[in-house]
């Protein structure tokens, strides 16, 4: 998947400036994209000038001015047909898991440090998922949700960012717990 598809899909929610759009992806859109605002500002123009989005230009007395962005019809079309290709599979590729295959000849108790924080990170995650969970569904079933909501999809990716943040947390314990085991078994002078 393309920046542009994330970009052109987080616009589906409505015109947002660049800033704007920045926060969204911090809080929507992350859960299965990540981009730094200056991405986001490079990305916004390759697709104004691919006619995918349209900008205006909104004058402001205290603020400079700031531009908005607005999918266009092109840029609906372009969504379609990228929904409409088959997906690639999905490879992770993730530094830690490389630190953690390496850990037996590695600095064990930076990588025990590394994964704390991974944990720390996901439970992060997982709260300010719960609560962007809680201000979609307002006070609804999910059943309920799904049956009258506009627009599914920012609700089902966000079950998605749930499920692999809760998943991540589960492995960051799994992974600590294995690492005491084998420090204590270290310490004891046990070898296998």
């Amino acid at each position: 998947m393309a920046l542009r598809h994330a970009v052109l899909a987080a616009l589906l929610e409505g015109e947002a400036s660049g800033y704007q759009l920045s926060k969204r992806f911090d809080v929507s859109v992350a859960n299965f994209w990540s981009a730094s605002p200056q991405q986001l500002y490079r990305e916004l123009e390759r697709l104004e000038a691919d006619r995918l989005l349209r900008s205006r230009l909104i004058e402001q007395r205290r603020r400079p001015n700031k531009r908005v962005f607005t999918i266009t019809a092109a840029g609906r079309r372009e969504l379609y047909d990228f929904t409409a290709r088959a997906a690639k599979p999905a490879a992770i590729r993730d530094d830690l898991a490389v630190k953690l295959q390496a850990v037996d000849v590695g600095d064990r108790d930076a990588v025990m440090e590394a994964f704390a924080i991974r944990l720390e990170q996901a439970r992060g995650k997982l709260a300010l998922y719960e609560r962007l969970r809680e201000d979609l569904l307002q006070g609804r079933t999910e059943d309920d949700y799904l049956q009258a909501a506009e627009r599914i999809g920012p609700y089902l990716t966000l079950m998605g960012g749930r499920m692999y943040e809760q998943q991540n947390l589960r492995w960051c314990e799994a992974v600590l717990d294995g690492l005491k085991a084998r420090m204590r078994r270290d310490r004891g002078g046990v070898r296998p």
